[in-house]
């Protein structure tokens, strides 16, 4: 049987916690009472992770351990389990048992309730350092909703559910599995926050830090630029060229104006050489911007890709009426249509 969720687990020397978040798992998803399946990712742990994952998935076959070479990092986890995950909906949670799994089923049926794709689980009372943790995850959250203009308050909460049509087509990498909401809305998806339970961390340290801070910043500068202008890179690399090639201009026209009209001379002045830099910079910014115009079809036309999302296309098929004036006997050939007889046909795409 196919199961209908599919929970994303990425682990990494979680040893202490891999018993228990497989118990707590199987009891929230059993009492749920839909199909499901676990999908445990080993991203290179250095403990008895994959072992004690390896004992469990001998006795459940509803476990599906996938175990890295090496530490890839917690998206290329998520970008591994999706690949493998076969639910029609998608949870992603971290191996540390913050999460709690009992929050599952509530934002599974929400999400089926909501005209939504993704449900975000909301930590707004969490169990963590306030310095070295919350306040800085409280400043990212404002800066990326900002930036990426999906407003969400705890875009570092990996507990979240997506529909497996919205999640599967996602190429990630670097840090990006943060952003999923902010990428996802480029295509038209919804994302709808709750609020979830947190819970301080029983066993282990965090694999995380304030370090990542700059990671993440780098990799809000590259999804911003893929929401805002994937399909037209010279819009924002030819505004600036032209910005600066402008003011290059100006600065060059005066001192024209300055050597004619005066006996000052220019040759001397730092700002001829700002202007002329100002002009060289411009001219290299819009064929940038012209480069990577040609790159970005490039790339759409030579995988066949569009440059646009389809939900579903709703049309109606007429029934041609033999014996009708003009209507041919033979059905599928051409002819008046009743028009009380057409139907409806519902394409969805995934």
């Amino acid at each position: 049987m196919q199961p209908d969720i599919s929970v994303v687990v990425p682990m990494k020397n979680e040893a202490p916690n891999v018993e228990e978040l497989y118990r707590e798992l199987t009891a929230a998803l059993e009492a749920y009472g839909r199909p499901y399946e676990i999908v445990a990712i080993d991203d290179g742990s250095t403990d008895d992770t994959f072992d004690r994952l390896a004992r469990l998935q001998a006795s459940d076959v509803r476990l599906r351990v996938i175990r890295f070479r090496r530490n890839f990092g917690q998206t290329a986890a998520f970008a591994a389990g999706f690949a493998h995950a076969r639910g029609r909906y998608i949870v992603t949670m971290d191996g540390d048992r913050q999460n709690d799994p009992r929050d599952i089923a509530a934002m599974v049926t929400l999400l089926e309730k909501h005209p939504a794709d993704i449900i975000a689980g909301w930590r707004k009372n969490r169990k963590d350092k306030f310095f070295s943790r919350r306040l800085p995850s409280m400043v990212a959250n404002l800066i990326i909703s900002q930036a990426t203009g999906v407003n969400l308050h705890d875009y570092g909460c990996s507990l979240k559910v997506f529909r497996a049509e919205v999640v599967k087509p996602m190429k990630l990498y670097g840090e990006m599995h943060r952003f999923l909401p902010a990428i996802a809305s480029e295509f038209g998806v919804t994302t709808v926050e709750t609020v979830v339970n947190h819970r301080a961390r029983q066993h282990g340290t965090s694999k995380y830090g304030i370090s990542r801070t700059i990671r993440v910043i780098l990799d809000l500068l590259t999804v911003k630029f893929l929401i805002s202008y994937r399909t037209r890179p010279v819009q924002i690399f030819g505004l600036w060229g032209l910005l600066m090639g402008l003011l290059g201009s100006v600065i060059l026209a005066w001192l024209v104006y300055v050597r004619l009209t005066t006996t000052q001379g220019i040759a001397d002045r730092p700002i001829l050489l700002f202007g002329i830099l100002l002009i060289f910079t411009g001219v290299q910014l819009v064929t940038l911007g012209l480069l990577a115009e040609m790159q970005a079809r490039t790339y759409h036309e030579s995988q066949d890709k569009p440059t646009y999302v389809i939900r579903e296309i709703r049309q109606s098929e007429p029934r041609y009426v033999s014996g009708m004036p003009g209507t041919p006997g033979k059905p599928g050939t051409p002819g008046m249509a009743a028009d009380d007889e057409a139907r409806v046909n519902i394409k969805r795409f995934n």
